[in-house]
């Protein structure tokens, strides 16, 4: 009997990992409903939609995970399109990829609005919505759209708090800091029993207390496995203390490519899988998916990680 050769190997290894990408859709990109039904031919499980409504002119705060003194915000953060408008022509346009904000600003958007934007995008999906969500890190568009920047994690808080009472109840109401209503009447409610699962997307030193006291999952970007790997050790210690279930958590990593060729980006993703991920989202933040380039570009991704 023939032995699998190292590539078929890699291949059967790495099967369990979901794949998918994220992609910033702009104007001069590939649309999403092309860009998802080509994902969803090639066998990827996911499609994330960053946010960024408005990047202000002039800024002081830097670009997150940059060298002291650099981090310019590149002109491509302008240009993001409205996560849910093209989580909602991704959907229409396929029946298993999953639709993701990679990630949701959740303060800088009205939670009642927002719970109905997204209970109607998973109720007409199929019950395929996550939410990778964040606080805003860009202190100057936070304050424009009415943040409490200083307490922003709080006030996430509250908000998702909030949408998941507009999710689950019949007549649901709030009384909170930043979020008040009386009984409601909020139809459709999402497919997904409980609303879309929320992955915190943060790396915050309290963001694996957040994750096991309030979280579905946890989908930080650019860690190494071994870091990954230390990291989840610790989650499971914050559950064990709120007496959480681990193991009904979702683990994402979010990473720009991995080197090499096939074999090479298996191996990766093999370490991450062993660390602990379920996923592995390929960030494409500023690819030039055009109309005439993604079917190519999709191809060769598939092709070093499906």
């Amino acid at each position: 009997m023939q032995l699998p050769s190292m590539h078929q190997a890699g291949f059967i290894q790495s099967l369990t990992m979901k794949i998918g990408i994220l992609f910033t859709v702009n104007e001069y990109s590939v649309d999403p409903a092309s860009l998802a039904r080509k994902m969803e031919a090639l066998g990827f499980e996911s499609l994330w939609i960053p946010e960024h409504a408005i990047i202000p002119v002039h800024t002081t705060t830097p670009l997150p995970e940059s060298p002291p003194g650099q981090g310019q915000i590149p002109e491509v953060y302008s240009h993001i399109s409205d996560p849910f408008v093209a989580m909602s022509f991704a959907a229409a346009a396929t029946t298993r990829l999953k639709l993701a904000t990679g990630v949701m600003l959740v303060p800088e958007r009205n939670p009642i609005v927002a719970a109905k934007e997204i209970a109607t995008l998973d109720h007409f999906s199929g019950g395929r919505v996550m939410l990778g969500i964040g606080a805003g890190w860009l202190k100057e568009e936070s304050e424009i759209l009415g943040v409490d920047f200083p307490h922003r994690w709080s006030q996430t808080k509250e908000y998702i708090a909030s949408m998941r009472e507009l999710w689950t109840k019949p007549e649901p109401s709030f009384s909170g800091k930043y979020v008040n209503f009386p009984p409601v009447r909020m139809y459709p409610k999402p497919a997904q029993a409980g609303g879309p699962p929320i992955l915190i997307g943060s790396k915050d030193k309290s963001a694996l207390r957040w994750v096991a006291r309030w979280g579905d999952g946890w989908c930080p970007i650019f860690l190494p496995p071994p870091v990954l790997r230390d990291e989840l050790r610790k989650l499971r210690g914050e559950c064990e203390s709120a007496g959480r279930d681990y193991s009904r958590l979702d683990i994402t990593i979010m990473k720009r490519e991995l080197r090499g060729d096939r074999a090479s980006v298996q191996g990766g993703l093999r370490e991450y899988e062993d660390a602990g991920a379920h996923r592995f989202v390929i960030m494409q933040i500023g690819a030039r998916m055009t109309a005439a380039t993604y079917e190519a570009e999709l191809d060769r991704l598939a092709a070093l990680y499906v």
